[in-house]
């Protein structure tokens, strides 16, 4: 459709239907919004808090950490 001629469908409405059109057009706007960007990598690198614990001896193996964890707060489980 050409939009001079949905233009003038809408403008020879009455107020009512024309005030219909205008919801809808906000309703696809919201359901048709494109997605926002999310923070690249290089962002979220240069943060500070990356990198806070790379010198925690206890941290170097991740699950061995992760286990002594569940042992001591869990009773052994693993």
């Amino acid at each position: 459709m050409e939009p001079k001629k949905i233009y003038n469908d809408i403008s020879n409405l009455p107020p009512e239907a024309q005030q219909q059109v205008a919801d809808f057009i906000s309703f696809l706007k919201t359901r048709y919004k494109k997605p926002q960007k999310t923070a690249s990598r290089n962002n979220i690198i240069n943060d500070p808090f990356i990198g806070i614990w790379k010198d925690r001896d206890d941290m170097k193996d991740s699950s061995k950490w992760v286990r002594n964890v569940r042992e001591s707060e869990w009773g052994g489980t693993t």
